[in-house]
């Protein structure tokens, strides 16, 4: 079996005086596409973000790579090869695509080259040099987002409701390219409001309820799982 590149144990977590996790535990083996699934508010957004240290107050236990991290600053955190894309994207506006792709720091070994990614997002290869990021559709804006990740050599990918406010084919294009960083060996958790988007995809889903597991299932098991799915998120 794959080895665990991310393992959570009792993770509580605080903005401020506001008590958000509530015991979160989970794993994610190297390799695997991992869903969080659950409503606005469940926190599916704040377990990414304390992964990565960016709530005001972790406890438990977050093991990154065999390594525990819960007392750890963010960048030492990336640098054991963690790429984060959140929902508000924050890509440089006044930068074109090109400049955008050129600035991210290496984090690790293997990140894809500038041509790499316009092979992978050809919508962003047409738009290379005349666009600020300010032109861009959000469709494209989101792709530029994922894509500035994957020139670090980030290797475990957060990405957080990257689907959000789409166009379908922009979705089914954004569907493409997990299903083509899986085959190249890339570790992913999503979180993700639009779960037939995530369906295909996730090799195990956790679902999440009040800051905490409420279920967690594989993707052989999905079709079993599909009333209590209803009754967690309404699909």
């Amino acid at each position: 079996m794959a080895e665990d590149v991310l393992a959570i144990e009792n993770l509580h977590a605080w903005y401020g005086e506001s008590h958000i996790l509530h015991g979160v535990s989970l794993k994610v083996r190297k390799g695997e596409v991992v869903t969080l699934l659950g409503r606005n508010g469940s926190g599916r957004s704040t377990t990414l973000k304390s992964v990565l240290g960016l709530v005001g107050r972790r406890q438990g236990s977050i093991v990154v790579e065999g390594k525990e991290t819960v007392s750890w600053p963010t960048h030492r955190i990336a640098h054991l090869g963690l790429g984060y894309c959140p929902e508000e994207r924050a890509i440089f506006s006044s930068l074109s695509v090109e400049e955008n792709l050129t600035l991210p720091p290496r984090i690790g070994e293997g990140g894809m080259s500038v041509d790499e990614i316009f092979e992978m997002f050809p919508n962003l290869k047409e738009r290379r040099k005349t666009a600020q990021g300010t032109k861009l559709s959000g469709g494209e804006q989101q792709m530029l987002a994922m894509a500035r990740i994957l020139r670090t050599g980030a290797h475990l990918l957060l990405l957080d409701e990257i689907t959000e406010g789409l166009a379908p084919v922009i979705v089914q294009a954004l569907g493409r390219v997990i299903v083509k960083l899986k085959e190249r060996g890339f570790t992913i958790v999503l979180v993700e409001q639009n779960f037939r988007f995530a369906a295909p995809l996730a090799d195990r889903f956790y679902v999440m309820e009040h800051g905490k597991i409420a279920e967690s299932f594989s993707a052989h098991e999905l079709e079993s799982k599909t009333k209590m799915l209803h009754e967690y998120l309404g699909v």
